[in-house]
């Protein structure tokens, strides 16, 4: 098990948070030191998907660690350097627009740019509709920036929804591990999921 501390932050994807739980018990199954944070959205809205209360509790189950769930809380992230990788997972649009245009009024964006301070990678698992739309320009933007790293992705349902992007969960563990070794696991865009 490597000494690695792992920050891993859920954004208002529901309808992949089963995804990102099991990605999450897989990156706390090989780091083990992993910090829960949640965006606003994340901390305060009920879903069919699920109620915002069970989804912190089990996330601190997994971590066995409180869910950072303010900016405040968020904040000290930077200046006492306490992560040596973030993961986002699920990464929205709204949170990849906040992040391309440096925008930190949540407890996520505050905890990226706090962490992105000290020069240290942020991995980002996509899971929004406009991906190839209206987030398609921050995608590319944050795909040049320095220390920004993707889980591979795909079009989840290029006939149904033919704009929307979602990372391949399984890949969180590998896309850190190369993120920490300062390489964007490849390829990042992926075929259609078959079936």
């Amino acid at each position: 098990m490597e000494e690695i501390r792992v920050g891993f932050a859920f954004c208002g994807s529901f309808c992949t948070y089963a995804q990102s739980m099991q990605a999450l018990e897989r990156v706390h199954a090989r780091y083990r030191d992993v910090t829960p944070i949640v965006s606003r959205a994340s901390a305060e809205t009920d879903t069919r998907f699920g109620n915002a209360h069970d989804h912190m509790r089990e996330m601190e189950r997994i971590c066995d660690r409180r869910v950072i769930d303010t900016i405040q809380k968020a904040e000290p992230i930077g200046p006492k350097g306490l992560l040596d990788v973030l993961v986002i997972c699920p990464c929205t649009g709204n949170t990849l627009g906040k992040l391309a245009c440096g925008i930190t009024d949540t407890p996520v964006t505050m905890a990226a740019k706090a962490h992105l301070r000290n020069g240290r990678p942020l991995v980002l698992a996509l899971a929004t509709n406009d991906g190839l739309a209206s987030s398609a320009q921050n995608i590319g933007t944050l795909l040049d920036k320095k220390n920004v790293y993707f889980v591979p992705f795909r079009q989840d349902d290029p006939v149904k929804k033919p704009t929307s992007l979602v990372a391949d969960f399984s890949l969180v563990p590998d896309a850190i591990e190369a993120a920490l070794e300062g390489r964007q696991i490849q390829p990042v865009l992926l075929a259609p999921a078959q079936g």
